[in-house]
């Protein structure tokens, strides 16, 4: 015991203030890459190859095998090269969100406008959900949503409760798909959502949800969107922010939500946005965001 507090005590004394920073840039690092992969298929496999690597360590450290220790080293430089193919969703997302960092400079939108589409988005999901028409509306915040409006009809009118109503009555031409919101207008409309590939929904007591709730939810997971769902089949309200949905919300919830998801960080100052969106184990959680 006292040889390993001699050790501690030699490792401190030569701990320089560069040293440290040396040492938080790499924990930073590790986490960025961990919040990343949060939440994805991606951690299931590095969790088995910190498992394997692991396990080998501990085979070549307890017992001689030579044979065994030149084919690991030999096998190294491929599992290098494959690590970015098997890893290329993940890295494609990653670079994109790094290539998205110039907008958090963007101003924000006024009060007024974000208050009106609040207003107007939580008028029309209840109505549809009175009604039980299914619906999947789309609030594009910071990053762009452009590549999506080409898969739908391109429009470009005022935010109202009743043209989203409209267009989402069963059996018109722009029903079936996303409408996308962005700057109190609604831009797109019969826009085609990514999946979320995560398994989330793939949980016994939420498979009831369809492929609305699983583009919501992809969708929240390649942007920083708020996706708000109505079911088709029970008229449940749900919100989709950050790869996490939550589900059943009543008219004042959901409001309170959408406040708590999509206003508040669009007033954020550029620096704020940035850790909050790019680095978000840096920031404290918002308590009040799904207990409204």
């Amino acid at each position: 015991m006292g040889q390993l507090f001699d050790e501690l005590a030699f490792i401190l004394q030569r701990l320089t203030i560069s040293g440290m920073v040396d040492l938080l840039l790499v924990t930073l690092i590790f986490f960025a890459v961990l919040s990343f992969l949060r939440n994805t298929r991606a951690m299931v496999l590095l969790r088995g190859i910190f498992f394997l690597y692991f396990l080998i360590a501990l085979l070549i450290a307890v017992f001689d095998l030579p044979a065994f220790s030149w084919l690991v080293r030999n096998a190294i430089p491929a599992i290098l090269v494959a690590i970015p193919v098997i890893f290329a969703p993940e890295i494609r997302r990653a670079l994109e969100r790094l290539g998205r960092a110039s907008q958090f400079l963007r101003a924000t939108k006024s009060q007024k406008e974000e208050t009106d589409v609040i207003a107007a988005v939580t008028h029309a999901a209840n109505r549809l959900s009175e009604r039980r028409h299914g619906a999947l509306i789309i609030l594009q915040r910071f990053d762009s949503l452009e590549e999506f409006v080409e898969t739908g009809v391109r429009l470009d009118a005022d935010v109202r409760a009743e043209l989203l109503l409209q267009i989402f009555y069963p059996n018109t031409p722009l029903h079936d798909g996303a409408v996308i919101l962005a700057d109190a207008k609604v831009i797109g409309a019969a826009c085609v959502m990514p999946l979320s590939s995560t398994g989330v929904l793939s949980k016994p007591n939420e498979r009831q949800m369809g492929l609305r709730h699983r583009a919501a939810l992809g969708t929240s997971e390649v942007s920083d969107a708020v996706a708000v769902v109505v079911s088709e089949e029970t008229g449940a309200i749900s919100v989709a922010f950050g790869g996490r949905i939550i589900q059943r919300l009543g008219r004042e919830r959901l409001e309170g939500v959408l406040r708590a998801f999509y206003k508040p960080l669009q007033s954020e100052a550029g620096i704020e946005y940035f850790l909050t969106r790019y680095l978000p184990f840096l920031v404290p959680e918002q308590k009040d965001a799904t207990e409204v």
